[in-house]
């Protein structure tokens, strides 16, 4: 077997453009908007909305590959190198599991869930600063793309350096 489960390479597609976009939109366009700004609710809808979507699909992934057969694991021709892209994976899942976590956190010190989907007519926080779940929010995300940088970096070592076309792994193609 060569490649994985075409459900993992979806989920893994559908999931990486979720997460560029939720960091993108989430992070500096969201934080530019005023919070009693009306496009700031709605951002932020589309921005909880989005995270616990990721979160459902994170947790769908992860048992997806708990129980589907994978190929066996790359080799970079180097132990430091297969034990760093070991450690990366693991750490892009406590990334985003971490991530939508801090998000969930933040709603509920914030009381965003009531105030965002209706059930309060409370205004939004003049500031989310001041809740420490938004500070670890947003380290988790700085960290999350940094180690993004790196994931992408390694699939150039293995596409361009290797030539190896390790990315064929995660397309949709036979499995064999």
């Amino acid at each position: 077997m060569k490649r994985y489960h075409p459900f993992l390479v979806g989920l893994h597609w559908l999931i990486a453009v979720m997460i560029f976009v939720a960091l993108i939109l989430g992070g500096p366009s969201l934080a530019e908007i005023p919070n009693d700004s009306p496009d700031k609710m709605f951002g932020l809808t589309g921005h909880m909305i989005w995270g616990l979507t990721i979160g459902a699909l994170m947790i769908t992934r992860l048992l997806v590959r708990v129980f589907a057969k994978a190929p066996p694991h790359a080799d970079a021709g180097s132990a430091v190198l297969n034990s760093g892209a070991k450690l990366a994976h693991l750490g892009l899942y406590a990334l985003v599991f971490s991530m939508v976590g801090s998000g969930i956190a933040l709603a509920y010190s914030a009381d965003l869930f009531s105030i965002v989907f209706g059930a309060s007519d409370a205004a939004l926080p003049p500031n989310f600063s001041v809740f420490t779940a938004r500070t670890v929010h947003g380290i988790i995300a700085t960290v999350l793309l940094v180690l993004i940088g790196l994931h992408v970096a390694g699939w150039a070592y293995h596409q361009l350096y290797l030539r190896d076309r390790l990315i064929s792994r995660m397309w949709f193609g036979k499995r064999s």
